[in-house]
């Protein structure tokens, strides 16, 4: 079943396939961090439900919590990456229309974290965006 890309129930999807790939288990069996997603408005322009604010707690090949905060009401925890994209960039990563690396290369996809311990753990990075797109999601996104 598609779903909507940002949701609740996309995240949670996602929460399960992580969780439930070998592949994911052991490519980020080292991986050590929370990664909070800031997903913009196109063209800066605020749509009904954006920007949101996603956040994926990941650690040694698991997701141990996913949830959407709203940081006008939640402090935002003091997550170890922080990525801020448009809503169209991320869909194209999940799609393997634009690859992840060079989206942070180019600026496309902002990082505020260690990139030296990111490029470290490129193959982690791939197999978690690997994982996402595995759940589908509605084309009129």
């Amino acid at each position: 079943m598609a779903m909507k890309f940002p949701s609740e129930e996309y995240i949670h999807a996602v929460m399960e396939v992580l969780n439930n790939d070998q592949q994911y288990a052991q490519v980020a069996r080292n991986w050590e961090g929370d990664i909070i997603f800031f997903v913009e408005p196109d063209g800066g322009v605020e749509g009904q439900d954006l920007p949101m604010t996603l956040y994926f707690d990941l650690w040694h090949g698991k997701c141990r919590q996913v949830r959407i905060i709203n940081p006008d009401t939640e402090e935002l925890p003091d997550a170890v990456y922080t990525l801020t994209a448009s809503q169209h960039n991320y869909l194209r990563i999940l799609r393997g229309e634009l690859d992840p690396m060079q989206a942070m290369i180019t600026r496309r996809l902002r990082v505020d974290g260690s990139m030296a311990y990111m490029l470290r753990n490129v193959p982690t990075v791939l197999d978690f965006v690997r994982c996402c797109g595995l759940v589908e999601i509605e084309a009129d996104n």
